[in-house]
């Protein structure tokens, strides 16, 4: 249980920040590139709060599902599933591909490979 208590934090206050960037933040920087590194970071976390051991490949994984999610927007799947009246939905599920994003989600993605990778050998 210890382990899982930092993760739990980070994701909460990795989720309030993209609230906040979501809600509040309107610029052509922080919004479109810090959000999209800071979302696959976010997901890492709340996977770690139920899987604390190591998983080598998470990192790998997350970018590419966040990577599958993305080009999903380029296929229009929010209009394919009828959701593109749903502002929650279509603002979780995103809208516009934008390969920059795909960018944005490997460098989260190496972010938790570093942590995992530092976290980890530590305790070898």
């Amino acid at each position: 249980m210890r382990k899982r208590i930092p993760y739990l934090t980070a994701t909460i206050l990795l989720f309030a920040v993209e609230v906040f960037i979501a809600l509040f933040v309107h610029d052509s920087f922080v919004r479109p590139f810090i959000g999209d590194v800071l979302v696959v970071i976010l997901i890492y976390t709340f996977i770690r709060i139920f899987i604390p051991e190591k998983i080598r490949l998470l990192p790998l994984f997350i970018f590419i599902f966040a990577a599958g999610v993305e080009v999903a927007q380029y296929f229009k799947i929010v209009e394919v599933l009828g959701l593109q009246d749903n502002r929650i939905m279509s603002t979780i599920i995103g809208t516009s591909f934008d390969i920059r994003d795909i960018l944005c989600y490997f460098v989260g993605c190496v972010i938790c490979g570093i942590w995992e990778y530092v976290r980890y050998r530590k305790e070898r």
